[in-house]
């Protein structure tokens, strides 16, 4: 994920990881070698990405992307790293819909040849909604966009969720059903609050994110709806873009069998979290953009499915995402890049939104 700041500690030697990938390339495709081999700017924060090009003897070139899981010795973001079941994900989502997602070429289990497992997968060209600096920003390409080309690009986004929740079989993705009991948003929710347990073991508790936790129970749904398959990191930063179309659907580590909220709430409130950022900087931002009323609307004519209980949906995301921005700080902390603060809850960046949220006045301003 990287909708956080970014840790920028990382124990890997960039001329090593070259080398070993290599030699590992020549066992799969013989004769073949790895060049241009680069470490993006743009790194996520969960796991991390290298790109490089095959050179082999019967052309044509081929561009690649490699997602290696992190590095344990590196105080990790997430606990678990199974880059099987993200292997296994994009197959699915490339076999049962026409969402266009980059073409996976290998997977290798065993931490041997790179330190951790990873998957190699087609590289496409295009262009993505930056982070840093947020594209509400003026500068970034989007802000500088009309009005009638994010109209459009928020269309073809909202269009990408609709697609794969009603396109791919269920029963076909029994492997992302999360463990526990209960209903599937249950279980997504339970997970969350073990995940917060790991990153606050031996470490301040959050008083916000504990808030947050009791206000999700007060404004439970009724009727969560059948499980669909969810993205996970349902956001315009995981899309590669061909002017204002789609043409790659990235980051597939967090999806789950899940209620189709949701991923809705994860899009509208991770657009929230960069506007707000900007208009706090005294910036206008996009508030027009990826508007809730308008996803909700726009999502329900495509599916046929009225988004409902979108108040704990946004409060959820913005739940999910402080607790990843916790760990986060906990990891710079322990590089020794942040001082811990008498008051954890002001390590979340968006602490000021999450407590609007808890409080119930946030949608109101």
């Amino acid at each position: 994920m990287a909708t956080a700041p970014r840790p920028r500690t990382s124990t890997r030697d960039p001329g090593e990881l070259t080398r070993r990938l290599t030699a590992w390339l020549g066992t799969r495709l013989p004769g073949a070698k790895a060049v241009g081999v680069s470490v993006p700017a743009s790194n996520g924060m969960s796991s991390e990405t290298l790109l490089f090009d095959i050179d082999h003897p019967q052309p044509p070139l081929t561009s690649c992307a490699l997602r290696l899981a992190a590095d344990p010795a590196a105080y990790t973001v997430f606990p678990e790293y199974d880059m099987g079941r993200q292997y296994r994900t994009l197959r699915l989502v490339a076999e049962r819909t026409d969402l266009p997602v980059p073409r996976v070429l290998w997977l290798e289990e065993d931490p041997g040849p790179l330190g951790a497992p990873f998957f190699v997968m087609e590289r496409v060209a295009g262009r993505v909604p930056p982070d840093v600096m947020p594209y509400t920003y003026e500068g970034s390409w989007l802000h500088a966009a009309s009005d009638a080309e994010r109209e459009h690009l928020e269309a073809a986004t909202v269009g990408l969720l609709a697609r794969l929740h009603d396109q791919v079989p269920v029963s076909e993705a029994g492997f992302l059903a999360l463990p526990g009991q209960g209903d599937a948003l249950r279980r997504h929710v339970t997970a969350q609050r073990a995940y917060y347990a790991w990153v606050i073991d031996g470490l301040a508790r959050s008083p916000l994110i504990e808030a947050a936790f009791e206000r999700l129970e007060r404004l439970w749904p009724r009727d969560p709806g059948e499980p669909v398959l969810t993205w996970g990191d349902a956001r315009i930063g995981n899309v590669v873009y061909d002017g204002f179309e789609p043409v790659a659907v990235l980051d597939w580590e967090m999806a789950a069998l899940a209620p189709r909220e949701v991923d809705l709430g994860w899009t509208i409130y991770l657009h929230r979290f960069f506007h707000d950022l900007t208009a706090g900087s005294g910036q206008r931002g996009l508030p027009g953009f990826l508007r809730r009323d308008r996803v909700e609307d726009r999502y329900a004519r495509l599916t046929g499915h009225p988004p409902r209980d979108m108040d704990f949906y946004t409060l959820y995301a913005a739940l999910r995402h402080a607790i990843v921005m916790l760990r986060v700080a906990y990891r710079q902390a322990y590089f020794g890049e942040v001082a811990v603060p008498a008051d954890p809850d002001t390590l979340i960046l968006h602490h000021d939104s999450l407590r609007a949220m808890v409080q119930g006045r946030y949608w109101q301003g």
